[in-house]
C-alpha cells in the first residue's frame, strides 16, 4: 500500500487492508516498525501520528521478506517453503496448473532445470 499511495499513517493502512486481511492497527504498527529496523520503510512525525513511506522498491521488499521467512521458518530451503504452500494452502487446479507452467518455463530457461524455482 505504501508503494501505491506514497505514504500513509497506520490508521489509513489499517482502514485499507483490514477488510481483506484483517488484523489490528497495533499489528500493522508493529510490522511497520520491524520493517523500519530492516531499512525497508521510514516514518516522519505529523502531529501525534507517524506517517510511513517505503524506502526500497516493492519487489526488493518482497524478496527480502520471503528470504527472511524462508530462512527462519524453513531452514533456508525454498523447496520446503514451496512444499508448505502447496500442501497447506487451498490452491485450486488453475493455480496448480499455473505453478506447473512456471516450473517448466524456469527449467527450460535454466537448460538442465537445476536452477530451482526460488
Amino acid at each position: 500500500m505504501l508503494w501505491r499511495e506514497g505514504e500513509a499513517t497506520v490508521v489509513h493502512v489499517h482502514e485499507v487492508i483490514a477488510a481483506t486481511r484483517g488484523g489490528s492497527a497495533s499489528t500493522i504498527a508493529t510490522m511497520l516498525s520491524k520493517m523500519e529496523v530492516r531499512g525497508l520503510v521510514a516514518h516522519r512525525k505529523d502531529g501525534r501520528q507517524f506517517v510511513w513511506r517505503a524506502l526500497v522498491a516493492e519487489d526488493h521488499a518482497r524478496r527480502s521478506m520471503v528470504r527472511d521467512v524462508t530462512t527462519r521458518m524453513f531452514g533456508g530451503d525454498p523447496l520446503e517453503l514451496l512444499n508448505h504452500l502447496v500442501s497447506e494452502s487451498e490452491i485450486d487446479k488453475g493455480d496448480l496448473a499455473a505453478l506447473r507452467e512456471l516450473i517448466e518455463r524456469r527449467a527450460s530457461a535454466d537448460g538442465d532445470g537445476a536452477g530451482g524455482v526460488a
